[in-house]
């Protein structure tokens, strides 16, 4: 029931950091992403997050959103994104979140949507353009199936809503390292470790940091304030251009970086 909170914070007591990895359904095709999943894991992922392509991906960079392009061109769908989580629970117990818009889970209507992504496997569910504000609209439905509903945070979260947001928070809280869009870059990360202090007075869900983080370097420095590093663009990028092989590359060194003494 908290598999993604239970595996970081397993991590944390063995003084290690968690890895999570982003991976677009359907780029370059659905057979391609499922041996992508399984080679994250093998080669060091604590976590996967599978997004859902989406038309109009507001809070994704240009990497991501190309791959989310291409993936809808490939035929890419809601369901054969669900059918994907099911062949990834054929061979792993990979804890898992879907990344999606509230438009998309609207469109199935919330009920329906957490019942059959969470019959499918689905661990937490990622959903960038709902505010806090209106997380009722998924969190009850999230509690009785299980699922985590991620909270977000970011370097310009006061005090009162970081308050408000760890009292909702499960599964990990999805730190933003700089505000803008998802994508490699280099990154201040002194206002969202303010943030994350804050964080830690009063919630004890892992943190994990996203946006930016692209190398092991990036992640070894992003680990420093965090218990996880969240990657994705670098991931899709790498599968473009290397493949499955390349992905399992990248994540080998990231896992490597982070697992190195002294960090």
């Amino acid at each position: 029931m908290q598999l993604l909170t239970d595996r970081l914070q397993e991590l944390k007591n063995k003084g290690r950091k968690g890895l999570i990895v982003y991976l677009t359904a359907g780029y370059p095709d659905m057979e391609t992403t499922l041996q992508a999943v399984l080679a994250a894991e093998a080669a060091g992922a604590d976590v996967v997050e599978i997004g859902i392509p989406f038309s109009d991906p507001i809070a994704d960079g240009p990497v991501i959103q190309k791959a989310s392009v291409l993936a809808l061109k490939a035929g890419a769908t809601t369901d054969k994104a669900l059918d994907l989580i099911r062949q990834v629970r054929i061979s792993s117990a990979i804890p898992l979140a879907v990344m999606t818009y509230i438009n998309l889970i609207l469109h199935y209507g919330p009920e329906r949507f957490v019942e059959i992504f969470a019959a499918a496997g689905i661990n937490g569910i990622i959903v960038p353009d709902l505010p806090m504000e209106e997380a009722g609209l998924l969190q009850t439905v999230c509690r009785s199936h299980g699922v985590d509903l991620i909270q977000f945070v970011a370097p310009t979260s006061d005090d009162e809503r970081i308050r408000a947001i760890c009292q909702e928070a499960s599964g990990f809280l999805y730190c933003i390292s700089s505000m803008g869009v998802t994508g490699v870059r280099t990154v201040d990360y002194g206002p969202i470790a303010t943030v994350i202090q804050s964080v830690r007075k009063i919630c004890t869900v892992p943190v994990a940091i996203g946006f930016g983080i692209g190398d092991p370097v990036a992640a070894r420095e992003a680990s420093k304030y965090a218990d996880a590093v969240i990657v994705g663009s670098a991931i899709i990028e790498r599968l473009g251009e290397s493949g499955v092989e390349g992905v399992s590359e990248l994540i080998r060194s990231i896992r490597e970086a982070l697992d190195k003494e002294g960090g």
